[in-house]
């Protein structure tokens, strides 16, 4: 596989030149695949820091578990950005990843989306870096619940819940409504304990045992392909370096400039579902 291909910049699609040097670089070897929130830009989930994202001051862990003002918030807000994520369907970049999984050119995807829609599109091996909307733990029993069945209870306790607008809706499905009037937090069935969607929030740190295993598949690879990060958040760095230590080409597809862009064999300056869809093409026959 080549080293130091030389960065390459398109606008919307990518160029001949780029995708040549990515088939030279992917063909012959396997290839992890970290994704971002630009991943599932084309489903219509806005991305956190892409260009042209609005500022945001997300709610922080250590908010959600000191004050049940800030858990009624969030929960009145994530409960609007869920209804939105639930309708979210998988685009043609989730299925081409799909597609080369199937193929075996991907040895699996990390995602730092917590949207669900690799497994939608079909993909078995996803590792859900930072957890998954669609589950509920209890942080005093451990218990685990599906996100639909406390939606229902959520909007059978608050039903003014379905006449409002979800609004600005973010990447990880939290809004802010208008008004939280007398807004019920959902307790957990079995032991009346604090429940909080099975996602990582700003402030907690990732599961080790979910990061070891990130780590193991990029270390598996020949190459990585990061698409749709900004690399922004410190886990997505990690990853990149555990790629650079072993030596791997890194592939970095991603509208505007990233933190890896200086470290990359090569950068892509494109949509993540024109370059994955044009990668099947050329690798699958």
């Amino acid at each position: 596989m080549p080293e130091n291909v030389a960065v390459t910049t398109a606008s919307g699609a990518p160029t001949r030149e780029a995708m040549d040097a990515f088939v030279t670089i992917v063909r012959g070897g396997t290839l992890a695949v970290l994704t971002g929130a630009g991943m599932s830009t084309d489903s219509g989930i806005p991305d956190y820091r892409g260009e042209g994202a609005p500022a945001r001051t997300p709610m922080t862990y250590s908010q959600f578990l000191e004050s049940a003002e800030y858990r009624k918030r969030y929960w009145a807000g994530s409960h609007l950005g869920w209804r939105a994520f639930s309708a979210a369907r998988p685009n043609g970049g989730h299925r081409a990843l799909a597609t080369l999984e199937e193929h075996g050119i991907t040895n699996g995807v990390v995602t730092q989306n917590v949207d669900g829609l690799h497994v939608a599109a079909g993909s078995t091996k996803v590792v859900d870096l930072h957890g998954s909307m669609d589950r509920v733990r209890c942080l005093d029993c451990g218990q685990y619940f599906a996100r639909s069945a406390v939606a229902e209870s959520l909007e059978a306790a608050n039903p003014w819940l379905t006449s409002v607008d979800a609004g600005a809706l973010g990447p990880d499905g939290d809004a802010t409504p208008q008004a939280l009037h007398d807004f019920v937090v959902p307790t957990c069935t079995v032991c009346g304990g604090i429940l909080k969607p099975d996602v990582v929030f700003f402030g907690e740190f990732v599961p080790v045992e979910r990061f070891a295993e990130a780590r193991a598949l990029v270390r598996s690879a020949d190459a990585l392909l990061i698409a749709g990060s900004s690399l922004v958040v410190n886990s997505g760095i990690r990853l990149l370096e555990v790629a650079l230590r072993g030596k791997s080409p890194v592939v970095i597809v991603n509208r505007g400039v990233t933190k890896g862009d200086t470290r990359a064999t090569l950068k892509i300056d494109a949509g993540t579902t024109d370059t994955l869809e044009e990668l099947t093409r050329r690798l699958v026959s």
